[in-house]
């Protein structure tokens, strides 16, 4: 089955709602918005040459045309490709040659940025265009019979080791994890509005789909992003508001709602994930706004379907482990199996910490090309995620620290050997060791620990280096020098160590 076909039979039940809103304004109905996806689709396989199973990359800012590309790629069978806008041109070169991304949507703004590493300006679709305008009123394609093990999303992931792997999600997989949207996230109602403040290359991307087979509205805000006061207003105008939002997020919206007297009137659900949710500020949350919160757990290998905390849980005050559990990250979704093991991948017990296991049907076919890297995370029929937690007696999962290093900045994810490997090029870095320190605003930030060979070098010189390899975003806030960094008999560096150390600056 398609899933495209979430779209098709919503446009067919209720053609009249509206599905697509950019602010307050409606500009679509599902009708409407099925047949412009269709028409689109139609513009893919005919002008641009894309059969079932291309790859066909989304490049660009939030917009109600990223909407309408991810539905038109899935309605012509091929597979969504969708990448982070904020990628350096390098890591966006790797992405459209590792997965030979057959076409190219991308926004103004990216046109020539995507252009300058080689994407084919005969290919390249712009997202909102009078040419894309053009298309939407095309002919329409019958939508493609997809079967449930085609591919139908390859997510790339920041690269642990190396470059980023694109993590493939078969039709199967996104169908599980809809459904599991349903038992253990939230019910939609067509009056939902889900808004999309958090990128939807995305953790908010995947949850359209839930939506849509609800026949519920889409909400693209003006801004393209994340804006608290925005949020309010859309809040009062459109009502009923859905978001997904990094903790960080949810900390500057209830700063806003306390500034400016405002409740959580007109939302709906928060569903907050991509990072730690510090309990106090949860609490703060919850005064401010009510019990509008749902955590969710996952990874890119398992999209959004580890755990859930449900808001059943966070209301339950009456609990006696009431504060464990929403430090947690709730229970497995109804979908999954989730272990905790030890070094030799047997369950280690209650209580106890190893590594968190997952099994089911939301979980990734493997990685694109890459069957080594697929068989070790995969082994045993298991995803492993590399995250060190526990469970309890109940099967609350509590996450007690990330064992592949990842710092989550704002929701995004940045892993500290690809900063780590930028700043060695300098000639005077010796050694480095990136880690994330605890942020009010962003809840962590990047921090490198560096070794000079001889005089350190200026904080400008390393910014400069970065900022020619990796995204802004993954730049370290803070440079500190030591005399060697702290390490174990085996050489091994202890970043545990680095964490509570403030080194001198350049």
């Amino acid at each position: 089955m398609n899933i495209a076909s979430l779209l098709d039979r919503s446009a067919r039940i209720h053609p009249g709602r509206p599905a697509l809103l950019h602010g307050a304004r409606v500009l679509h109905s599902y009708a409407g918005l099925a047949a412009r996806v269709a028409a689109l689709a139609g513009h893919l396989r005919h002008a641009c040459g894309v059969a079932p199973g291309d790859r066909v990359a989304i490049y660009g800012a939030n917009c109600p045309a990223y909407l309408e590309a991810q539905q038109a790629i899935h309605w012509c069978g091929a597979v969504v490709v969708p990448v982070n806008y904020k990628l350096h041109a390098k890591e966006l070169a790797h992405v459209l040659e590792n997965s030979g991304a057959r076409a190219v949507c991308t926004s103004p703004e990216l046109r020539d940025a995507a252009l300058s590493i080689g994407a084919d300006a005969a290919r390249l679709q712009v997202l909102g265009s009078d040419g894309w305008e053009t298309a939407a009123q095309g002919a329409p394609l019958p939508m493609h019979d997809a079967a449930p093990e085609d591919l139908a999303w390859l997510f790339y992931t920041s690269g642990t080791t190396g470059r980023p792997k694109g993590v493939m999600l078969t039709q199967r997989n996104l169908l599980a994890m809809t459904m599991a949207y349903f038992t253990d996230v939230d019910n939609v109602a067509p009056e939902d509005a889900m808004v999309y403040a958090a990128p939807m290359s995305h953790g908010a991307g995947l949850y359209q789909y839930a939506q849509l087979l609800r026949g519920a509205r889409h909400v693209v805000p003006l801004s393209g992003g994340f804006d608290p006061a925005e949020l309010a207003d859309l809040a009062r105008s459109v009502g009923q508001l859905t978001l997904f939002a990094a903790p960080t997020m949810v900390h500057r919206l209830v700063a806003h709602l306390q500034r400016t007297g405002g409740n959580g009137d007109g939302f709906k659900t928060i569903v907050y994930g991509g990072g730690p949710m510090y309990v106090e500020d949860l609490r703060r949350a919850i005064d401010v706004m009510g019990q509008k919160f749902v955590q969710i757990y996952g990874q890119g290998e398992s999209p959004m379907t580890i755990t859930a905390l449900a808001r059943e849980h966070l209301a339950d005050t009456a609990h006696p482990r009431w504060t464990e559990r929403i430090a947690s990250v709730g229970v497995a979704h109804a979908c999954v199996q989730v272990r905790v093991v030890g070094a030799d991948d047997r369950d280690v017990p209650t209580g106890e910490l190893g590594e968190v296991l997952v099994r089911g049907e939301t979980v990734m076919a493997g990685y694109w090309a890459n069957p080594e890297a697929s068989g070790q995370t995969l082994r045993g029929g298991w995803l492993h995620t590399g995250d060190i937690g526990s469970l309890d007696a109940d099967g609350f999962l509590t996450l007690r620290d990330r064992s592949k290093d990842v710092i989550i900045s704002g929701g995004s994810n940045i892993y500290p050997r690809e900063v780590e490997e930028v700043l060695l090029l300098h000639p005077r870095v010796s050694e480095v060791a990136v880690v994330g320190e605890r942020d009010a605003e962003w809840g962590e930030i990047v921090v490198a620990f560096l070794v000079a060979q001889g005089e350190p070098a200026p904080d400008a010189e390393l910014d400069a280096l970065c900022l020619s390899h990796i995204a802004r975003f993954k730049r370290p806030k803070h440079y500190r020098w030591l005399p060697a960094l702290p390490k174990n008999a085996y050489g091994k560096v202890l970043k545990t160590e680095l964490r509570g150390l403030r080194g001198t600056p350049s």
